[in-house]
């Protein structure tokens, strides 16, 4: 087993059940990681950003019949996740392990993350699930814009390399956790 920080990066639709499983999997495994979570770096946005082009804006579209909410986003939000790659590189830097659950709409996200983590053992996971059932999933959450899923669905994957997939379509968060225990090799709790 490495004793070099270990990150494990969850990246998925809205919904999909990322920080579910970041929670499982602190849950389960033997080694502490923290979890770093995209909503709580959006929560650090004055409320002023969100329906501001330097900020987050929503456009709500009809695709097929459904609503689909297109993501603009501008300046202020670009700096706050890419200030949030760099703070998971700051404490890894000081020996910390962290599973960082994120929707990243670009490979160069990614690539960003490989750069700046190159001294730690540094894993993807992509998490899956049916259109059909992370809008469901939307819809009970009550805490999303409707149609972010539907929007996000073809986009979040786009271009990113993974050390695994999976489907959490009709696994819950603890059996997706050990799924990614198990694939590698984490040692799990007593």
């Amino acid at each position: 087993m490495s004793h070099k920080p270990q990150v494990i990066i969850l990246n998925g639709v809205g919904s999909v059940g990322k920080t579910s499983t970041a929670q499982a999997l602190q849950d389960i495994i033997a080694r502490s990681f923290l979890h770093v979570s995209m909503d709580v770096f959006l929560g650090m946005l004055p409320k002023r950003m969100f329906g501001h082009p330097d900020g987050m804006i929503f456009e709500t579209v009809m695709d097929q019949g459904a609503p689909s909410a297109i993501i603009h986003t501008g300046k202020v939000m670009a700096r706050a996740t890419r200030g949030m790659r760099h703070a998971v590189a700051a404490m890894t830097s000081v020996g910390n392990s962290v599973i960082v659950d994120d929707v990243m709409m670009s490979s160069a996200e990614g690539d960003e993350y490989r750069s700046l983590l190159r001294h730690v053992d540094l894993r993807f996971v992509g998490l899956h699930a049916s259109l059909e059932v992370l809008e469901e999933r939307e819809r009970m959450r009550g805490d999303r814009k409707i149609g972010l899923a539907r929007w996000q669905f073809d986009r979040v994957h786009r271009g990113q390399l993974y050390d695994l997939e999976l489907d959490t379509t009709s696994c819950a968060p603890k059996q997706i956790a050990q799924q990614i225990a198990a694939a590698f090799d984490i040692r799990l709790g007593e």
